[in-house]
């Protein structure tokens, strides 16, 4: 089973709810997609042992066969190629890899070649397998990252995703093809508008998923109001707590400063396989 920890925005607690449900399964791998500040291994702390370079592949003019003909412009959907009077323009930073200039260059103009846009980080931690991937600082593609991370997902496994906050580009990437979605929202007006962008986004992807609201006490009724309306379904409520704080700042996970947690958090996995098992059986 795959299951991606999502938010809306950031802040909420997302990480938390991923890594500490990771631990408490075991025999599990943890996949911190947000690759542009990934933090799980400050809690999981995993001995890393491989680190390997992610690439993309960026267009090469070759002034020499091209006859500024603009189908490379043409073609490309980012507007990373552009014909300027008497030369071709590639903008590295625009172009997502694809392909298409060099392949429907009709002169065999354009060459490619990889440029390294970050790194992916494979380690454990006693019986779970961590992967994640980092960013190159001033680079702005993380999709190529997430999908090279997701390579190590293995349909028979139990794979939790921490998902970048927000419902952009990379969130979709990180949890395309999941199993279902946690998303982790707090009961304030910003996590309210945010829970509801992240709901709207899922359920046009059409995966299946469930609310966990973090530091429950506090705020409004109206995130509890708002879930019952629209049938979603509350998996987990976690009180703020300043135990619970405090070993968060010290980069300590919630089952270890409090063990009654990991009950809630194996309970809380459980839900997903009754609710999953119950969509199959309706489809």
């Amino acid at each position: 089973m795959i299951i991606a920890v999502a938010s809306g925005k950031g802040g909420t607690g997302k990480t938390t709810i991923a890594t500490n449900l990771a631990l408490s399964l075991g025999k599990v791998k943890l996949l911190d997609c947000d690759v542009e500040e990934p933090n799980s291994y400050l809690f999981i702390k995993p001995k890393i042992e491989k680190t390997y370079p992610v690439y993309i592949p960026v267009p090469k003019i070759n002034p020499e066969k091209c006859t500024l003909c603009g189908r490379c412009q043409e073609v490309c959907a980012y507007n990373a190629i552009a014909v300027v009077k008497d030369k071709v323009l590639a903008f590295d930073d625009l172009c997502h890899g694809c392909g298409a200039c060099s392949y429907l260059c009709p002169e065999a103009a354009i060459a490619e070649v990889n440029k390294k846009i970050g790194i992916i980080e494979i380690g454990k931690r006693e019986k779970l397998e961590f992967i994640d991937g980092k960013l190159d600082i001033g680079q702005a593609m993380a999709p190529p990252i997430i999908r090279e991370i997701k390579k190590q997902i293995n349909p028979e496994d139990v794979t939790i995703i921490d998902a970048p906050p927000g419902t952009s580009c990379p969130v979709i990437e990180s949890a395309e093809g999941s199993d279902f979605v946690i998303l982790v929202t707090e009961p304030t007006p910003f996590g309210l508008n945010d829970l509801k962008l992240a709901v709207e986004t899922f359920r046009k992807l059409k995966i299946p998923f469930g609310v966990v609201i973090n530091r429950s006490n506090l705020g409004d009724k109206k995130t509890l109001d708002y879930c019952d309306k629209e049938n979603i379904e509350i998996l987990l409520e976690i009180p703020f707590d300043k135990k619970i704080a405090a070993s968060y700042s010290a980069g300590e996970l919630i089952i270890e400063a409090q063990p009654k947690y990991k009950e809630k958090f194996i309970n809380l996995f459980e839900k997903i396989k009754k609710k999953k098992r119950r969509d199959n059986e309706k489809s």
